[in-house]
């Protein structure tokens, strides 16, 4: 008598949004593969009869594409080519009761911090000893640490504490574990991220560990490069800073965003700090870290911000010369303190603010790496692609940052390796090189 085979079930995880998202579906991976999951990341193919989506729900442009991707799996539930749905993350904190009403299509919807009711639904059992386990979606050489959860501040803009909850610090031996466990599996570049870098600690220790934490991780063998990524800069603990400079495995980079520069903005947005302050702020690092490059991001279109306003935006970044910079349209957020006022800035307007700044950021990176020419940088190499091996020096984090390119022709070194690198030439936002 011939039995049934029973059919394995294999999952696709979707993850839309941020880094923090990305490392939340990376330990859900990890545990839905140690329950006995075949899973995947960010596509599905035939044969994938389970869909999880990770969820954005920051802005508009981030919300709206979420939205789309859980419609476009609906319809392939409904079409018979996946036989379950789940929804996790932002979007589904923020928005859960909506979202049942509208997508019936989704068999469950799950906040940022229900990965073990996730994970119940599946007939998985959470393990706890698998904290630190990632099932690693990034190139293997760096990965995300996720120092902290959730965020304390209260900028008028933001969401982020409606999905994410107050700040909660990781344990510094947890995080010295998982960054151990990271090494072992090649990776070379930890970029910690956090909401809020500088509260590090606060809550469980009584006092900011940021630097201590540093300390702890640069002693992972294995580990070359520690980047931090989100930095607030009222109230800045300069010791931060001193960390940097005292410790040869963390990357002389700083990732603050500052959102503005205007004083009746700042004060709007509720940022708790003043255009003199943020300059002498600036000053302060620099003149501890004189090669430290600062990435920041600006946020235009905020209400009521006036012409004058973003003129003093345009000087500030002129006057400053951020190594680099993003720039962020207002998206105006239910449930936010701004979203008392109109929303009165005209979109076509704020685009055009944006792109004015990025004007000026693309002049002024152009003139940073010219000044680059002839010196020679290690460089960290992610990929090859059009002829090129593409990498980056300890001043750039990936997907966001200046590239180096090295002609594949002229010479070979392989992804995920250290190597020096002679800048030959340079354009408004990459490099290139020749290996030393």
């Amino acid at each position: 008598m011939k039995t049934k085979a029973i059919k394995k079930d294999k999952v696709s995880v979707i993850t839309l949004g941020c880094s923090k998202n990305l490392v939340d579906s990376e330990v859900l991976m990890s545990q839905l593969q140690h329950g006995g999951y075949d899973v995947q990341h960010d596509k599905w193919n035939k044969g994938r009869n389970i869909v999880i989506v990770n969820t954005c729900g920051f802005i508009d442009r981030a919300k709206e594409e979420s939205i789309n991707t859980i419609l476009d799996y609906a319809d392939a539930k409904n079409a018979g080519k996946i036989e379950k749905l789940y929804v996790t993350g932002c979007l589904s904190q923020r928005y859960k009761d909506n979202l049942e009403t509208e997508i019936p299509e989704v068999d469950a919807f799950f906040g940022t911090l229900e990965l073990p009711r996730l994970l119940k639904t599946l007939k998985v059992d959470y393990k706890h000893e698998l904290i630190g386990e990632r099932f690693l979606t990034t190139p293997v050489h760096y990965a995300y640490l996720k120092i902290s959860e959730g965020c304390n501040r209260t900028c008028s803009f933001c969401a982020i504490p409606l999905m994410r909850g107050k700040h909660i610090s990781r344990a510094i031996e947890d995080l010295v574990a998982e960054a151990k466990n990271l090494a072992g599996q090649g990776v070379k570049e930890l970029i910690l991220i956090a909401q809020e870098l500088t509260f590090y600690g606060l809550d469980i220790y009584k006092k900011r560990r940021l630097p201590e934490l540093l300390a702890e991780l640069s002693k992972v063998d294995g580990i070359e490069w520690i980047r931090l990524h989100y930095a607030y800069p009222a109230q800045f603990p300069l010791e931060i800073i001193d960390a940097i400079a005292e410790n040869e495995k963390v990357c002389h980079y700083l990732d603050m965003p500052l959102q503005h520069a205007s004083d009746n903005i700042l004060t709007a947005m509720r940022r708790n700090i003043t255009n003199a302050e943020t300059l002498d702020l600036i000053a302060q690092i620099r003149a501890k870290v004189p090669d430290i490059a600062i990435r920041t991001t600006m946020l235009v279109g905020f209400p009521g911000e006036t012409e004058q306003d973003f003129e003093d935006l345009k000087t500030f970044i002129e006057k400053v010369r951020f190594d680099r910079l993003g720039v962020f349209t207002y998206s105006h957020e239910e449930s936010t303190r701004a979203h008392i006022h109109a929303d009165d800035i005209p979109e076509e307007l704020k685009q055009e603010r944006a792109a004015e700044l990025m004007s000026i950021q693309e002049q002024i990176s152009n003139e940073l790496n010219q000044k680059k020419i002839g010196h020679t940088y290690k460089v960290l190499f992610d990929r090859k692609e059009g002829g090129y091996f593409i990498g980056r020096t300890e001043f750039d984090s990936p997907e966001v940052d200046n590239e180096v390119l090295v002609p594949a022709k002229e010479a070979y070194v392989r992804v995920g390796d250290f190597a020096n690198v002679k800048i030959t030439s340079a354009e408004e936002f990459d490099l290139y090189g020749e290996l030393v």
